[in-house]
């Protein structure tokens, strides 16, 4: 893994955070909310995770 591979892991992650701070800034922390921000941190960070973090054969 090179440093290009972290500098846009970490890009990703900030702007991840930044969208979740929006949207709990502007509708407040209730259990859809927290249902919305696991849901997305899902959607964006396993297939992140399964494509630079893995080994190639499938394994950590």
């Amino acid at each position: 893994m090179n440093g290009y591979v972290i500098f846009r892991a970490v890009c990703l992650a900030l702007l991840w955070l930044a969208l979740c701070w929006l949207m709990l800034s502007t509708r407040g922390f209730n259990a859809w909310t927290l249902f919305v921000v696991i849901v997305s941190g899902v959607l964006v960070f396993v297939p992140v995770y399964k494509k630079y973090f893995r080994d190639r054969n499938g394994k950590n």
